[in-house]
């Protein structure tokens, strides 16, 4: 253990200072642009870079729109409610994941049911999916919405899932909160359901210290996303006039400024990035008893965190002390939502997976080594 406390430090060139998780990089024109807002006046939620940012981000993931929101969670429960998803309903998610997946869908009154994932991509299993939905014909017509999650950067298995979806009539909204720079066979994570949303939080491969992006593949239903997370107001030089029971989740141009400079740097981070997975990588095939979680087959990963499997809980754990003890900071994954009080009672398959991979998972030191 000490050997591997010891090669981050040697990868993160740091000897005894404090390593963080993840923490954001600042190279470019970020204070420029902060003090552009500043300068002009336009730090709330109108101004140049809200709709610069929209348009770099629809650019650089291929969909046909691109909306700014506060936060990815915010997005997600507006995508949700835009895809139908309301009070009683049911929305089939993954146990793993972080809690503002399953806080999205509650936030909707709707019920998130718990599915277990894929050992190999740590998402949402396709054939548990297809199980658990065979077992359940009576509650098809009552589940309004499928939330896969690409876990870490890496993409799940979301072509089988849309499919399985698609055939019961099922819209699908991808959690890509940590899938930026993030790609399935060429294909931006985020824009094979009906919706995608990204995060932008201070510890995401990039950042606007707080924020997200909803993805449509649709420009009309993009125009939609953008009206009713604009608190549903019509067009006009001074009259108050909306049409429909909205969210004001609109992107404050000073945080759209900090992600404009960031977007700029977004293939120099990444290719950084991918640089210490490689590191990692090489490392951990070495390593008895340590098993090094790579992106699955197909996928371009960003690596937003780059992970390991222990053996089991008792060594995780040991490292887990070790390591934070030694000022190298890693973490587990997220508790399963199916054992967090709020969602003890909720359904679930089992999560015989999920649990055994956050029993034995430990998230190592990710950020990108580029200094301003």
């Amino acid at each position: 253990m000490d050997a591997i406390i010891q090669f981050i430090r040697q990868l993160y060139g740091e000897p005894e200072a404090f390593i963080p998780l993840h923490a954001p990089v600042f190279t470019g024109r970020e204070k420029e642009y902060l003090a552009h807002c500043i300068d002009t006046t336009f730090v709330s939620s109108v101004g140049e870079y809200v709709t610069r940012f929209e348009e770099m981000t629809r650019d650089f993931t291929g969909a046909k729109r691109a909306v700014a929101v506060v936060n990815g969670t915010c997005g997600l429960t507006a995508a949700l409610e835009l895809a139908g998803v309301g009070h009683g309903d049911l929305v089939l998610t993954q146990g793993l994941t972080f809690v503002a997946t399953a806080n999205a869908i509650s936030n909707t009154g709707a019920i998130p049911v718990f599915i277990d994932s894929d050992p190999d991509t740590l998402g949402m299993s396709p054939t548990a999916l297809a199980t658990w939905l065979d077992a359940h014909p009576g509650d098809i017509p009552q589940i309004k919405a499928c939330v896969p999650v690409h876990i870490l950067g890496h993409a799940c298995r979301i072509r089988e899932i849309c499919a399985i979806c698609a055939e019961r009539g099922i819209p699908v909204v991808e959690d890509a909160a940590e899938g930026l720079g993030s790609f399935l066979d060429g294909q931006h994570l985020g824009t094979f359901g009906k919706f995608g949303v990204l995060s932008y939080n201070g510890n995401k491969t990039i950042t606007t210290g707080g924020g997200g992006v909803i993805l449509a593949g649709d420009e009309e239903l993009g125009g939609h996303v953008k009206h009713m997370t604009a608190t549903a107001k019509i067009p006009h030089r001074w009259e108050f006039r909306h049409d429909a029971v909205a969210w004001n989740y609109r992107m404050p141009n000073i945080n759209a400024a900090l992600g404009c400079a960031q977007m700029e740097k977004l293939d120099e981070i990444l290719a950084d990035k991918r640089a210490v997975a490689a590191a990692y990588r090489d490392f951990f095939a070495g390593v008895d008893g340590v098993d090094y979680v790579d992106a699955p087959k197909g996928c371009l990963s960003n690596y937003w965190l780059n992970t390991v499997l222990f053996k089991d809980r008792e060594r995780r754990d040991e490292f887990l002390a070790r390591s934070n003890d030694a000022g190298v900071m890693t973490r587990p994954l997220w508790a399963l939502m199916a054992d967090l009080p709020m969602y003890r009672d909720h359904e679930n398959d089992g999560l015989k997976n999920a649990r055994d991979l956050a029993e034995r998972a430990v998230n190592l030191p990710s950020g990108p080594r580029l200094k301003a």
